[in-house]
């Protein structure tokens, strides 16, 4: 149910001064774009969109614009980067914070990179996705659509995201399925820590759900922060109010207390492949302390060209002590194009 990633924002126009200098001795001179998933974005004037580049194969980047960075520990700063390199040291790099004292780190500390604006609509970025399926055996057709939109400041940030899923077969009901998910955070003074509210908002034509609202305050920690994995877990406490289909008992609401334990991973592969993961588990806490509500969402990119990618998505819901005669879970496959805007 959350997740949390540093989220990129949009790049605007300027200057194609930066200068990057490669290991096998290349040199090039551009707009760096961003860092991101090992990946160091870089716009040329004389190339018709952006050449991706080995983060790990850069051994010296010089440009004097604003960036967000971020570094492997969980730090944030917003600074002038990269000023050139000192000599005897080709594995680091020196940063500027606005207002503090330059940084030395390791190149590979870096983990990611973008340009930062004054401007609030360009720090937004996302993306949506489309698919469809059809079988003529019995005539089933089955649509998705997805989107995210991700906002992104120095010490906080917030993410959207909404899922869409219908499926109709000949002699059978029309399945919907409709989920939002919101999570906005900041971090604390304490290097990979951060507090989050989430709210979620769920309906489920096969569980019998009509519309369930989740809220949910927590404290998560950055696990593992690297350029191939981001791995994030929060723990708290929640609320959940459920509106169900006419039940046996005639119930049709119910309020529950929960427990909120949920994770984030994210594993990338140089310019071919991503794959996210979000999973979370909700032990009841009032009023039946043996319920257990669970969700798993996972998609896997793989880039066909430009900011267009092919996904494979699954998504379950589970729930161990349902409303009479309701089913217990509900969960499903989808597969179509993802298009991303803005830096992401």
């Amino acid at each position: 149910m959350v997740g949390l990633a540093f989220l990129p924002n949009s790049a605007f126009a300027r200057d194609k001064t930066d200068v990057i200098l490669l290991k096998n001795g290349d040199r090039i001179t551009g707009e760096v774009k961003k860092l991101e998933n090992g990946i160091l974005q870089v716009d040329l004037d004389y190339v018709d969109g952006s050449i991706s580049i080995n983060w790990l194969k850069v051994v010296r980047l010089e440009s004097t614009e604003l960036f967000l960075i971020q570094l492997q520990d969980g730090s944030i700063y917003s600074a002038r980067v990269v000023s050139p390199l000192l000599s005897g040291t080709p594995a680091k790099i020196e940063i500027q914070p606005v207002g503090q004292k330059a940084l030395l780190v390791d190149r590979s500390q870096v983990v990611r990179m973008n340009q930062t604006s004054a401007s609030l609509w360009r720090r937004f970025s996302g993306d949506i996705s489309l698919g469809a399926t059809y079988s003529k055996g019995n005539s089933t057709t089955q649509y998705n659509v997805g989107s995210e939109l991700d906002y992104q400041e120095t010490r906080w940030g917030a993410r959207t995201s909404y899922g869409s899923n219908l499926s109709s077969s000949t002699g059978a009901t029309t399945a919907t399925r409709n989920q939002v998910d919101l999570i906005a955070y900041r971090l604390l003074p304490w290097k990979n820590y951060f507090y989050a509210g989430t709210a979620g908002f769920l309906q489920s034509s096969v569980q019998g759900i009509q519309r369930q609202t989740e809220l949910g305050i927590g404290l998560g920690r950055f696990l593992k922060n690297s350029n191939r994995i981001r791995f994030s877990a929060l723990g708290g406490l929640g609320w959940q109010k459920a509106h169900y289909v006419a039940s046996a008992n005639g119930q049709r609401s119910q309020d529950t207390g929960v427990a909120l334990l949920s994770s984030n991973l994210q594993v990338f592969s140089f310019k071919k492949t991503r794959f996210n993961l979000d999973a979370s588990v909700a032990p009841a806490l009032t009023p039946n302390t043996g319920r257990l509500f669970s969700r798993v969402n996972a998609t896997y990119y793989l880039k066909l060209f430009g900011k267009v990618d092919w996904n494979f998505s699954f998504y379950g819901n589970w729930d161990t002590q349902p409303p009479a005669q309701l089913p217990s879970s509900d969960y499903g496959t989808s597969t179509g194009l993802s298009w991303t805007f803005g830096n992401k």
